[in-house]
């Protein structure tokens, strides 16, 4: 028996990158998935792949994450497992950073985290379901850093909402947990990377190259090293495991 077999999970912010890596690796122990994310064709094309259903998902609206919540439950007939993944990055100095920017960046992050987390404890609520809800944080969110002020904001509150969110809710039986990934390579990281080029006047790919030396392991993560924390907290491993929030970062944070 796989560890998930039966469960069923939502998983926003999923065609590509750490969600896919994670849809790809609940499947793999049993769990049907629903790919869920604002890119609706990318979705398809890697739902399509690993056997799983694509949902369009934008977690800035409230209808969207409402009709998505309520098309997996019409897939599958219940969630069991959320994982709240969807995020953007952003950088920029104090002095620069622009309102607009901001606002975007906490709508995504810290709002959608929020609201998608609502719509699904609501669900298994009124079911009756002892859930599971994982939320992604960042080692960013565990202190400030000189250009990326609204982005560690932003982690920082998911941090905070899960500990609260995971009091609420234990006594309907549904834990709620974070990951705290560190430098995690990927396509997004073209994105930093770029950022850092423009504010501190590095020659592209040189930022990615000195936060990679700088990890204790001796590398950037890639989505996959983040599989095995997804699996356990999603699993009956983890029953008891409520309000938490694992650093999975190569040895970058001690908490």
């Amino acid at each position: 028996m796989k560890r998930l077999d039966g469960k069923t999970a939502l998983i926003t912010g999923a065609a590509r990158g750490i969600g896919l890596a994670f849809a790809e690796a609940y499947r793999r122990e049993g769990a049907e998935v629903a790919i869920a994310d604002i890119d609706i064709n990318r979705a398809k094309v890697s739902a399509s792949s690993i056997g799983a259903v694509p949902i369009e998902l934008d977690v800035t609206k409230q209808e969207s994450i409402e009709a998505g919540v309520a098309e997996t439950v019409g897939k599958f007939g219940h969630i069991d497992i959320l994982v709240n993944n969807a995020a953007i990055f952003t950088a920029a100095p104090i002095v620069e950073i622009d309102r607009r920017d901001y606002d975007r960046c906490f709508s995504v992050n810290v709002a959608g985290t929020l609201f998608t987390m609502q719509a699904v404890a609501r669900h298994m609520i009124d079911r009756g379901i002892r859930g599971r809800i994982i939320n992604m944080a960042s080692q960013a969110g565990r202190r400030g850093e000189p250009l990326v002020a609204v982005y560690c904001a932003t982690k920082a509150a998911v941090i905070s909402l899960t500990q609260s969110a995971a009091l609420n809710l234990i006594p309907h039986g549904i834990r709620v947990n974070a990951i705290a990934p560190g430098v995690v390579d990927g396509e997004h990281w073209d994105g930093v990377d770029a950022f850092f080029a423009k504010y501190e006047n590095k020659a592209p790919g040189q930022k990615k190259k000195e936060v990679g030396a700088s990890v204790p392991y001796g590398r950037m993560g890639v989505a996959e090293d983040l599989t095995g924390m997804a699996v356990f907290l999603a699993s009956d491993e983890a029953e008891y495991i409520v309000a938490q929030c694992y650093n999975v970062d190569g040895g970058q944070w001690m908490s």
